[in-house]
């Protein structure tokens, strides 16, 4: 049995920088009309959602709005200071039409939750340049062990976590297939979803490849919200797994990144 996906899209393409969308695409400033309701309370503790179900529909569930920022900008939680505390205790579902006859990319669907947030929110905000413990993804003595992916090339990325369960209860290990995916991405997922800190990609690995991540999470993964498991999990922790299935190192270090202060933000304004 497994438990239901955590974040369906945790997807790290949201990481990169926005760039110009095709000739000929539409240029997706906004959702064409998009509903923000509370979740309910009986979905409180159920699976967190954020992907695209179809073409032209945009669903995200079960969302705090800092955790929602955080994806929309590409910033770990913890890099985002300012606002009241309803931001962490509140949970939103959001369902949203797209513009056009095209189903937009990654970049085009954080361009477009970052308008709605500023917009249904009133967000304002402002950067500043932070001194912060992060992690550094390197490659391991002995090489990387990734798959180049086979892909067409404008296949998306795909980067979805599945919990299972611990038959004597809490959570026994976390599965992670990549597909299509760069390693900025993959370290996008890490810092938004998994790692209480920032993840930098220090590899200089550009393609886009094929891999599987297994490994048993702690307590001071998800933001500590899952239940522990068992001591006595067949799986590795995350920086042994990372080393280990992919040929990568997490590194503990410090650095500067860029963070958000939240100027101003309100509850959603009704649909």
């Amino acid at each position: 049995m497994k438990l239901k996906s955590l974040g369906c899209v945790l997807i790290g393409a949201v990481a990169l920088a926005q760039s110009p969308p095709p000739t000929g695409r539409p240029a997706f400033d906004a959702f064409e009309v998009a509903t923000v309701k509370p979740t309910p309370p009986d979905d409180y503790r159920g699976a967190r959602l954020f992907k695209m179900p179809s073409a032209h529909q945009f669903l995200a569930k079960n969302y705090p709005l800092r955790l929602l920022i955080g994806v929309a900008f590409n910033l770990t939680p913890r890099a985002i200071s300012g606002g009241p505390e309803w931001i962490d205790s509140d949970h939103y579902d959001i369902v949203a039409a797209t513009p056009g006859e095209v189903r937009p990319t990654l970049d085009e669907q954080m361009s477009m939750l970052q308008k709605l947030l500023v917009d249904r929110f009133s967000l304002t905000f402002h950067r500043e340049k932070k001194e912060f413990s992060i992690y550094a993804i390197a490659v391991a003595n002995n090489g990387p062990k990734l798959n180049q992916s086979t892909a067409l090339p404008d296949e998306a990325p795909a980067l979805v976590m599945t919990l299972y369960p611990a038959a004597s209860g809490g959570i026994d290990h976390v599965f992670m297939p990549g597909h299509n995916a760069t390693v900025a991405q993959f370290a996008s997922v890490l810092q938004r979803a998994v790692l209480d800190r920032p993840v930098l990609d220090q590899t200089g690995l550009l393609g886009k490849y094929d891999f599987e991540l297994e490994w048993t999470p702690d307590e001071t993964q998800f933001g500590g919200t899952l239940p522990q498991g068992p001591p006595d999990s067949d799986k590795p922790g995350i920086f042994a797994a990372v080393q280990q299935q992919l040929g990568l190192k997490l590194e503990a270090t410090r650095g500067p990144i860029d963070t958000m202060v939240i100027n101003r933000v309100t509850r959603p304004t009704a649909n």
